[in-house]
C-alpha cells in the first residue's frame, strides 16, 4: 500500500488517466472536474501526443489549470473551431470521458430524463451531443456513485448514448467507430470487454470488495483475469494534479472528499 496520503478524487483521477494510454493523436475531452484532470494527467505523463483545446477554439501545447488562470497563460498552437470539431467526432478522432446519469449492462447511457420519457421523474438537459458522439467515436465513462441507480437492471430511461445492445441497431448501420473505454466509479475500474461485451471489473479501490460492488449493480459483472487493486497516486502526479487544480476544485467533486485508502466500514458508510 502507498505511503503516500490521498484522495479518493486523486485515485480517480490517476485511473481516469489510463483511458487515454496508447490513443494515440486524437482530441481528448474529459467532461468535469475530475475527467479533465484525467486527461491533463495523461498528456503530461505518458501520452504527450493527445492534442487538448482551451475548451472554446484554440489548440493547446499544455493543458490548461482548472478554475481562475490568474496569471497563467495558456501556450497556443492552433485553431480548431466547432467545424474542425466536429470533423475530428465524425472521423472517430476524439475521446472523450462523459458523466451519464444512467448506465446498463449494454455500456448504453442515458443523461437525459428519470422515468418514463413522455412524464419523467426527473428532466435534465437533454441528450445534448451524445447521440452522434457516442456513435462516432470512443466515450469513457466518469460515475462518482456507484450505486443501482446509475447502473440500472435494465436498459437505461433513455438512450442518449449508443451501447452493444443488438436491438439498438438497424441492419447495414456502421458500429465500427463505436467504441466504450473505461468506467471509473467511487468503487471501481470497469470495462465492457468481457465476452460479448459484458461488464468487468478491472480493479477494486482500497478497501472495495468485489461482493459489494455487484450488490450495487443492477446487472451481472465479471472479475477480470488479474482484477487487483486500483494503483494509487505517486507523489509525481499528485504534484501534477495540484498544478493543474491549484484551487482544489478536486476536494468538492465526491461527498465529504473521502480518503483514498478506506475500511470496508467506511466504504459500506
Amino acid at each position: 500500500m502507498s505511503s503516500v496520503n490521498f484522495s479518493l478524487a486523486e485515485l480517480m483521477i490517476v485511473a481516469a488517466s489510463e483511458a487515454w494510454r496508447g490513443n494515440g493523436e486524437v482530441l481528448a475531452s474529459g467532461l468535469g472536474i475530475i475527467p479533465r484532470l484525467g486527461a491533463s494527467l495523461a498528456k503530461l505523463t505518458h501520452s504527450p501526443e493527445l492534442l487538448m483545446t482551451d475548451s472554446e477554439t484554440l489548440i493547446v501545447e499544455e493543458p490548461i489549470p482548472v478554475g481562475p488562470r490568474g496569471d497563467y497563460v495558456p501556450k497556443y498552437s492552433g485553431f480548431l473551431p466547432f467545424e474542425r470539431v466536429f470533423d475530428a467526432v465524425w472521423h472517430g478522432r476524439r475521446h472523450a470521458m462523459v458523466g451519464p446519469t444512467q448506465v446498463d449492462r449494454w455500456a448504453q447511457s442515458n443523461l437525459s430524463v428519470v422515468g418514463d420519457y413522455a412524464k419523467p421523474k426527473v428532466a435534465m438537459l437533454g441528450v445534448r451531443g451524445l447521440p452522434g458522439n457516442s456513435i462516432n467515436h470512443r466515450n469513457s465513462f466518469f460515475m462518482p456513485n456507484h450505486t443501482t441507480r446509475a447502473f440500472v437492471s435494465g436498459e437505461v430511461d433513455m438512450v442518449s448514448g449508443v451501447g452493444f445492445n443488438p436491438e439498438r441497431w438497424a441492419p447495414g448501420m456502421r458500429r465500427d467507430l463505436m467504441s466504450i473505454g473505461l468506467v471509473i466509479t467511487d468503487l471501481c475500474v470497469m470495462d465492457f470487454n468481457g465476452p460479448d461485451n459484458a461488464a468487468r471489473v478491472l480493479s477494486l479501490h482500497p478497501g472495495v470488495d468485489f461482493e459489494l460492488v455487484q450488490e450495487r449493480t443492477g446487472f451481472p459483472l465479471l472479475k477480470a483475469d488479474n482484477m487487483g487493486v486500483t494503483a494509487a497516486p505517486t507523489a509525481e502526479q499528485l504534484a501534477i494534479i495540484q498544478r493543474m487544480d491549484p484551487h482544489n476544485l478536486r476536494a468538492r467533486q465526491l461527498k465529504g472528499n473521502p480518503v483514498g485508502i478506506r475500511t470496508a466500514e467506511e466504504v459500506r458508510g
